[in-house]
């Protein structure tokens, strides 16, 4: 990213990398309420990672520090940047790291004045220069990342499970190892869940560092995307992207017991809603936008008339005499299903151009990527200027959600 200037205060300081701004902002520090769980929950979807690294930055700047991240594919290996560096590192770990994979892996990167022309020319130049960005991620991939595998693989040919792929992601192993500290994600305080899928069973799984030790394999695994990227083998089991079942984990940190209350922001590169495609190349691209937003508005509706049921028969049983409660068999199996737990999801959703392809989520430009990163900080920020959107719900569901795009229409 662009250096920072006096300018553009990032946080309480000036840092070195940060987005620059058209307009000078001063951060503002926000107060949550005391939540029992501050979630950041990141959704799979390539490239566009960039945005959930920007979403980062605002909630830093702001004072926000979650107790638990939840990824799947590109959210679990920006969890691991997060949760496996202390915190006045974070933000320039994220910042090194998508410099890097947005870097060819073998051939020149275009100089940066020349790709900026080419980017702000007009939305006709763009989409040609991000398309032929597209094609050279596939021939020669990307730095620090993957490598198409030499020779190509025959597809007829029998391989060896973690090799049977078109690309090579022994590079991203290195460079996670590099860049994070797994002793802090496994001991650092931060609750740390990533989701993946058994090949062989075909059950979603997810590896949580309050269950297991995390090692680069089990992020690896998350964002294993066939046929790509090869299945990861990890004590004896394969696994492929969590996103071939479920690329939102929400589930995840809403659904887990005990229950807590939760403020979690919710974090999709895909968004359900989108313009009716005219042709076949936007085709291409809405069909992903619909295939990986893992319905997450069906998802937290779902949660949400869950919760509803739960909350209110809380209530019901605050008004049965205690000796009833405790003698009578269903009420005694009502209280194990009774929760007075509140819930507040802030949606984060990343809003697609008219000259995004279908190719955004392998797209690595750095222009392109500083851009995702950019909107991911926009929408933050516009969304903490609504601090009344972080209380707690005072409904009868004890659930509410929030989306600063929805809620401005």
């Amino acid at each position: 990213m662009a250096e920072s200037t006096e300018d553009n205060v990032v946080g309480d300081d000036a840092r070195q990398g940060a987005t620059p701004h058209d307009q000078p902002y001063q951060a503002k520090r926000v107060t949550v309420p005391p939540y029992e769980t501050l979630a950041l929950v990141l959704q799979g979807g390539g490239a566009l990672g960039a945005y959930q690294a920007g979403v980062y930055q605002g909630l830093e700047e702001a004072g926000i520090a979650p107790n638990w991240i939840a990824g799947i594919s590109i959210g679990a290996l920006n969890t691991a940047l997060i949760a496996g560096n202390p915190p006045e590192r974070r933000l320039s770990r994220l910042i090194e790291f998508w410099e890097l994979v947005c870097t060819p892996a073998y051939g020149i990167s275009v100089p940066s004045g020349l790709e900026q022309a080419l980017f702000h020319a007009s939305d006709f130049i763009r989409k040609g220069f991000t398309t032929w960005q597209a094609v050279q991620t596939v021939l020669e991939g990307q730095k620090g990342f993957f490598v198409p595998r030499m020779p190509p693989p025959s597809p007829l040919s029998k391989r060896d499970p973690t090799t049977a792929s078109w690309y090579d992601t022994r590079p991203l192993k290195a460079t996670l190892e590099q860049m994070c500290d797994f002793d802090r994600i496994n001991d650092g305080g931060i609750r740390v869940s990533v989701g993946a899928v058994n090949v062989k069973t075909g059950n979603f799984a997810y590896f949580d560092n309050t269950k297991q030790r995390l090692r680069a394999e089990h992020f690896m695994a998350s964002g294993a995307l066939p046929p790509g990227f090869a299945a990861v083998e990890i004590d004896g089991e394969y696994y492929w992207d969590g996103g071939l079942m479920s690329n939102t984990p929400l589930t995840r940190v809403l659904q887990t017991t005990p229950r807590r209350d939760t403020l979690a922001f919710q974090v999709d590169l895909w968004s359900a809603l989108g313009p009716v495609p005219d042709n076949l190349t936007d085709v291409g691209g809405r069909q992903k936008d619909i295939q990986y937003s893992s319905r997450t508005r069906l998802v937290t509706d779902m949660l949400q008339r869950s919760q509803r049921f739960r909350h209110v028969l809380h209530e019901v049983l605050s008004r049965v005499p205690p000796e009833v409660r405790e003698n009578d068999h269903w009420c005694r199996v009502a209280e194990e299903l009774a929760c007075s737990k509140r819930y507040n999801v802030i949606h984060l959703i990343y809003q697609a151009k008219e000259y995004d392809g279908h190719f955004k989520d392998f797209q690595f430009g750095h222009s392109t990527m500083r851009e995702h990163w950019e909107s991911g900080l926009v929408d933050t920020r516009a969304t903490l200027e609504h601090p009344e959107w972080l209380a707690f719900p005072e409904n009868d569901s004890g659930f509410v959600t929030h989306d600063v795009h929805r809620d401005e229409r």
